[in-house]
């Protein structure tokens, strides 16, 4: 079976007794059945209505029995039953059967079955989270401070990573020094291809499962390698789930580096919390690795039921990004968060174009990815003696060769051999046969992969046009390259990456994505032996996917700190501390085409700041009846919200105003003449505080706030409501101008981003 009819799977959603339904009308395969037309579903029943696993899974089976009219083929049919976080099943059906049950009065919506792709030696010390220790100290004889310290750097906290597996032996998942493991952890490991529980799991990594099923549906039951790529067990052939486990919940590894570049001691942000890895990403599906949602949503069902205390998912979706409405994605990880478990999520790699974010849906925590200020500068000379810094992973001996231009027009005419190309759309499908080194002005995503035996070299536009002007003008033109440095500290600083995916979110225009922004470019941690990119054990990866479980590994000691903090509660600490310069107080730009003072729809609330979000001061918190809201506000009808829920839930009339949601920021996408919102804040600070309004209008917006001083006089009276007016003196139709509001107490500032856009309606 071809791997592009991987995506036709279809999902019919029903809720109360309520079902999820995978349709691909290209899959001819069913053990017991006669026919060849037979097509995968999953059904969603909502919240389970039975606390009893075994209830739940007796009441799947006799629902699919009831539509197949016999237990041999319900049996057989049946692909994975979901029924810890949330109740449902996926089966294989034929296309009547399924037009059958889709008539069914609890089905919801048909919706596609997509295949998901797979989206730190410097980091914690450029984030502020870092160790106090002597030039001679070892990683275990160092003191620690501030939030490390007051966790225990993470030691009861369980980071769930649903991504590509895990690689065992590295030396990031060694368990010294850690005690018991957690005792409200319910999971386990499972053995598989060279995967042995109880060789390869400790008191570090504590649990392994894979999901494979789910794809397996779609190959005629089985596992195929000439597609599947991987070992059918937990262990990681792509390295991408040990890289993201590293980041978020690493042990200390002391003297690591990429062939010499960012060395010193790898670890994750919490760097004693135990790490659970679902794999349900698999080699050979994508380019990069891809996932089914069918085996993602029993990687969620899992984790929800073994206790895990935040969940890290750097996957995501194609662009335009699907509607919740439309779709009903993302779930199981709305199950997820309303049982009190942060789900973190990668805004994506399309960048730098607008409204290309995905994972929009207003329960995750949405992250961008930025630079670290670390750069490995390389020095180049030109023939002519002029020498410039341009920045690579080259570590090799110095080389100087012929310079030659290079384009995709040019390809067939130009020697290459032994020379060093320069070339200006790194999109451009060249093959670089017997190059000595290629000299990019626009940095490529697959950087990495595609420089394996010459030396690659990312030269800015600016800089890529001197060369091109020397080539043109120079009978023979020459290049001198020398191996890269790792520099630390200014000039290198905070910049949103090009490639992080940008707002406005193009589902909910006022849900602000991404919602906040953490290092995700050259990032150092362990990677599988199969990775090309793997050195020594480790290697540089860049992307939201790694930026993702930097916020991951925060949240683990922010949920050690303060156990019953929601998982809103939790994204307004992250967001409302943020760093909006970078940490050194420098502006944050977004790099681009046109290098830009980055803003909201870059950054979210801005760069992650640890320290400052374990003591926010205020929090804007939400709870269930907050997504109630949405939901009706998002045009759900009330069978659909009941299902979710698991109760009778009517939405009201008129609908709530989307503009209410609680969240951190308040983002305006059609402000006509004025409008009114709401917002409310709990107090986590001192119990008796004052805290005053400052605001920062947005260009032509007047912002006005009442009451515009917060009195929390006791411990009774933590909860306050505000109004937030707009309006706006524009007269056309206008673009996103951006301020701020902040409520300050002299010790904790409480900022959030305000993104408003007039837009006029024109009477016919």
């Amino acid at each position: 079976m071809e791997k592009n009819t991987l995506h036709t799977y279809k999902l019919v959603l029903l809720f109360a007794c309520s079902l999820v339904l995978f349709l691909n009308t290209e899959l001819s395969f069913l053990a017991s059945a006669k026919t060849l037309d037979n097509d995968s579903k999953a059904f969603y029943l909502g919240e389970r209505v039975h606390d009893d696993p075994e209830l739940v899974t007796a009441s799947h089976h006799e629902m699919l029995e009831s539509l197949l009219e016999s237990k041999e083929d319900a049996h057989n049919s049946m692909i994975y039953i979901y029924q810890h976080g949330f109740s449902g099943f996926a089966a294989l059906l034929t296309s009547t059967q399924a037009n059958k049950i889709s008539e069914h009065p609890e089905v919801i919506h048909v919706i596609p079955n997509r295949i998901l792709k797979l989206q730190t030696t410097r980091t914690w010390d450029h984030l502020g989270l870092s160790q106090i220790s002597t030039p001679f100290s070892s990683p275990s004889s160092t003191s620690v401070k501030g939030l490390l310290h007051d966790t225990n750097m993470g030691s009861e906290a369980i980071i769930g990573v649903i991504d590509s597996g895990i690689w065992p032996e590295s030396k990031v998942f060694n368990d010294q020094g850690l005690g018991p493991i957690p005792k409200l952890w319910r999971g386990k490991c499972v053995s598989g291809e060279k995967f042995n529980e109880t060789i390869h799991c400790n008191k570090k990594l504590i649990g392994a499962k894979y999901y494979v099923n789910g794809l397996l549906a779609e190959m005629g039951g089985k596992f195929n390698r000439t597609i599947i790529q991987d070992f059918k067990s937990s262990r990681d052939i792509i390295g991408h789930g040990t890289h993201t486990a590293t980041i978020a919940g690493g042990s200390f590894v002391s003297n690591a580096s990429y062939y010499g570049l960012a060395q010193g001691t790898v670890r994750g942000g919490a760097p004693k919390a135990r790490i659970a890895a679902y794999k349900a990403c698999w080699n050979g599906v994508e380019p990069a690795g891809g996932c089914t949602t069918a085996d993602m949503w029993k990687a969620f069902d899992d984790a929800i039921h073994d206790g895990v205390d935040v969940l890290s998912v750097s996957i995501g979706g194609g662009i335009p990004e699907d509607s919740e409405v439309d779709k009903l994605d993302n779930i199981a990880a709305f199950h997820a968060v309303t049982k009190g478990i942060p789900v973190v999520a990668a805004a994506g790699n399309a960048g730098p174009a607008a409204q290309t974010v995905v994972n929009v849906a207003p329960w995750l925590l949405t992250v961008a990815a930025t630079t670290l200020d670390r750069s490995f500068p390389t020095k180049i000379t030109l023939g002519n003696n002029q020498t410039f810094l341009a920045e690579s992973l080259y570590t090799g001996p110095e080389i100087s060769t012929g310079l030659a231009f290079l384009d995709s027009s040019s390809h067939d005419n130009v020697d290459m051999k032994g020379k060093t190309v320069l070339v200006f759309d790194s999109t451009t499908p060249i093959t670089f046969k017997g190059v000595a080194g290629v000299i990019f002005s626009q940095k490529p995503d697959d950087l990495l992969q595609r420089c394996h035996s010459f030396a690659c070299i990312f030269a800015d536009y600016e800089l890529g046009t001197d060369i091109l002007q020397y080539i043109r003008t120079t009978r023979s033109p020459t290049v001198r390259i020398n191996s890269a440095t790792t520099l630390t500290g200014l000039p290198a600083t905070t910049k949103v990456a090009a490639f992080s995916c940008r707002g406005p979110n193009s589902v909910s225009p006022a849900i602000l994505k991404p919602d906040i922004a953490a290092p995700g470019v050259s990032i150092l941690a362990a990677l599988s032996p199969f990775d090309s990119r793997e050195h020594d054990g480790f290697g540089l990866d860049t992307g939201t996917s790694m930026s993702t479980p930097v916020v991951s590994g925060i949240i683990a000691l922010l949920k050690s700190l303060h156990p019953n903090w929601s998982p809103a509660a939790v994204r307004s600490a992250l967001v409302t501390t943020a760093w909006r310069t970078s940490p050194s107080g420098e502006p944050i730009f977004a790099e681009g085409s046109n290098k830009k003072l980055a803003d909201p729809f870059d950054y979210g609330g801005g760069l992650v700041n640890p320290q400052k979000a374990s003591k926010p001061g205020l929090v804007y918190d939400m709870g269930i009846q907050d997504y109630i809201n949405y939901m009706c506000s998002a045009g759900y009808n009330d069978s659909s919200i009941s299902g979710m829920v698991g109760k009778i839930t009517k939405c009201p009339n008129p609908k709530p105003s989307i503009l209410d949601m609680n969240l951190p920021s308040i983002t305006i996408p059609n402000l006509e003449k004025k409008v009114t919102l709401t917002r409310t804040v709990t107090n986590v600070g001192p119990i008796k505080s004052v805290y005053k309004a400052v605001i920062e209008s947005p260009l032509g917006i007047t912002l006005t706030v009442t009451p515009n001083t917060l009195v929390f006089s006791s411990a009774a009276k933590r909860v306050l409501t505000f109004k937030v007016k707009a309006k706006t003196s524009h007269k056309v139709n206008t673009g996103y101008f951006f301020g701020s509001l902040t409520w300050t107490d002299g010790v904790h500032d409480v900022k959030i981003p305000v993104s408003v856009q007039t837009k006029i309606m024109i009477k016919v």
